[in-house]
């Protein structure tokens, strides 16, 4: 009963302490494609993605029922880094739907501002009027927002002097961007001002952390980003705590926090204590890591990671170093990667799987039609049958005198040739393993899509390579070889199809400037660079994230300067955020079926090259 009772109560005080409307609440993930393209469209840095933005703590004044509820201790505020756009993952602070989503739209023109060395008050009223007059149409919603913003704050005339004087500060600097000069001292934080962006953003820690560490794992599964909570959680590191400290373990102060410091195996596949702690853990703003210095497991998993010479496909030379673009320093590095080409010598040849068949014969029928038809081809050298035109033109021309030679005499029925060359780069990394369907790895799809690729393009005759990539930081880059251009597609070529396995990253600016270094030699008029990926680019070291991206962009830059066209085919479905920046607009598409893949990959290739 004393539980009942307690549940009722609290569910009384934290509702009229929130001043929350989550009948009118809008989510991230409604708006994050509209807020991404504005973001853009008003000269935020395209490779930025958009994501959730972490919950920061705040000690502005509450109110006397917020106190007592424990509620308003942490806000949700935008920012902008190096990694990400970062707004709130829900917005619910107002009475209105309309209101909720145009403060989403608000904070990206807000954020896509180039960055100012004056403080935070001051920057955040001179983007404001940079906004305001670059584009009048946001305007109105500003002033909107504006107005029900202010309803939200508190009334100075109910606080202390020194926070009435910022407040005051802060309520003209809303209702007129400039007036305010600067923003006076109080002994309290202000109440936070959710039409500007954070003011001390949490970047530090985070990348503090990554940098001093590159020596940790970072591995990533594809499948989590479909979190129900989209929140995202602070972190920091933290020295090991001691586990023999006598009977007193607890410190007073922490009688009402929730914590427990779990030894975690990264390696293992199945956890049972993480399983138990998920629901707990969904309560915790900030989560705190640690090492403990055993490091016997972690460097023999480490050094598992590659396969031993005897299982592992044969290196083709000791290397290829290759530059990487550091887009922080704006300048490539020499031989800073190293490509090793790897080719699968053990693979069984083998035939077409059953399954596949008879979508491939129809394939094949199709881009049968793609070849170019047999046509006479007159007053050549030699050929199948004299040309009577050619020898009648001779005879006049000899009877009028005229000194000719009897050199082209001769017709012959011989086929076109269609002046393209195509490679094929598969990215072959661990994110591959995750699963689309009951039935099939995003890995066996990208197997079969291989086999049909390779089973029509060798009905048109056309040249095409195929090779496959995966990283372990820049060295090795591994580049697996299942087609070279010298190659025919035959069983030998299908059973190196048919080996490939997923593992490690996708360091893709690497695979990128070798496969151009290859298909630049190709003789032809037309050559097609097709990148087939489930996600963007990634390796354990600083390749996470901004750096990445720009690297794969200028990658893909230099393949255009030597005259290649690059395209992406991806079932990364969150693509949308990152490959237009890398491949334009109409550079890339989004296979939102995996499936599908096998049968829509040649489809695809016949429309690029009709």
């Amino acid at each position: 009963m004393e539980e009942y009772v307690g549940q009722l109560w609290h569910r009384l005080i934290t509702r009229a302490a929130a001043r929350r409307y989550p009948a009118a609440a809008v989510t991230l993930a409604e708006v994050s494609r509209s807020a991404g393209i504005l973001f853009r469209a008003l000269g935020g840095d395209g490779g930025l993605r958009v994501e959730a933005a972490n919950a920061t703590s705040t000690t502005a004044r509450r109110s006397w029922l917020q106190r007592i509820a424990g509620s308003n201790r942490s806000v949700e505020l935008a920012w902008r880094d190096s990694r990400g756009l970062r707004l709130p993952a829900c917005i619910d602070c107002f009475p209105e739907r309309a209101l909720n989503r145009d403060l989403y739209l608000w904070l990206a023109a807000l954020a896509a501002q180039p960055e100012t060395p004056a403080d935070w008050f001051q920057s955040s009223q001179r983007n404001t009027q940079a906004v305001l007059r670059d584009y009048p149409g946001m305007r109105a919603r500003y002033r909107r927002l504006v107005d029900a913003h202010l309803a939200l704050r508190p009334p100075p005339a109910q606080l202390p002097p020194d926070e009435a004087g910022q407040e005051y500060a802060i309520r003209t600097a809303l209702q007129q961007p400039g007036a305010s000069a600067a923003l006076p001292g109080a002994r309290r934080a202000a109440y936070p001002v959710l039409l500007w962006l954070h003011p001390a953003p949490p970047l530090a820690s985070a990348t503090a952390s990554a940098a001093a560490n590159d020596t940790a794992e970072a591995t990533r599964d594809s499948n989590s980003k479909a979190l129900e909570d989209q929140r995202r959680r602070k972190a920091e590191r933290v020295a090991l705590p001691d586990t023999d400290r006598g009977l007193i373990t607890v410190r007073m102060e922490n009688i009402f926090t929730w914590g427990e410091f779990a030894r975690v195996d990264r390696a293992g596949e199945e956890n049972e204590d993480l399983d138990e702690a998920a629901d707990a853990a969904e309560s915790i703003d900030t989560f705190s890591v640690t090492r403990d210095g055993k490091s016997v497991a972690a460097r023999l998993r480490f050094d598992l990671d590659l396969p031993s010479a005897s299982c592992d496909d044969q290196p083709l030379g000791p290397g290829i170093l290759l530059p990487e673009w550091d887009y922080q320093a704006g300048c490539l590095q020499p031989d800073y990667c190293r490509i090793q080409p790897l080719l699968a010598v053990n693979a069984e040849p083998c035939a077409l799987p059953e399954r596949l068949r008879r979508t491939a014969a129809r394939l094949r029928a199709q881009f049968c039609q793609l070849a170019p038809a047999r046509s006479w081809q007159d007053k050549q050298a030699d050929g199948s049958e004299p040309d009577l035109d050619a020898w009648l033109q001779f005879q006049a021309e000899r009877a009028s005198g005229q000194g000719v030679a009897a050199d082209r005499m001769y017709r012959d029925l011989r086929s076109g040739i269609r002046d393209l060359a195509c490679l094929l780069l598969a990215d072959l990394s661990l994110s591959t393993d995750s699963w689309v369907n009951d039935t099939a790895r995003v890995i066996d799809v990208i197997r079969d899509s291989l086999w049909l690729f390779a089973e029509s393009l060798a009905a048109t005759g056309d040249r095409f390579a195929m090779y496959g990539f995966s990283s372990r930081r820049r060295d090795p880059v591994r580049v697996h070889q299942l087609k070279s251009f010298d190659e025919s597609y035959n069983a030998q070529v299908r059973g190196r199809i048919g080996a490939i396995k997923p593992g490690y990253y996708t360091r893709m600016g690497a695979a990128i400037r070798h496969a151009s270094q290859l298909l630049v030699l190709q003789p032809a008029g037309r050559r097609l660079l097709l990148i087939l990926t489930d996600g963007k680019p990634n390796d354990l070291d600083r390749y996470e994230g901004r750096y990445g991206i720009e690297d794969t962009r200028h990658a893909l830059w230099q393949a255009r300067e030597l005259g290649l066209q690059p395209f992406c085919v991806t079932v990364d479905r969150e693509a949308g955020d990152y490959l237009p920046h890398l491949f334009g607009s109409s550079g890339y598409v989004v296979i939102h079926r995996p499936s599908q893949l096998p049968r829509e990959l040649p489809l695809l290739y016949a429309r690029l090259t009709a």
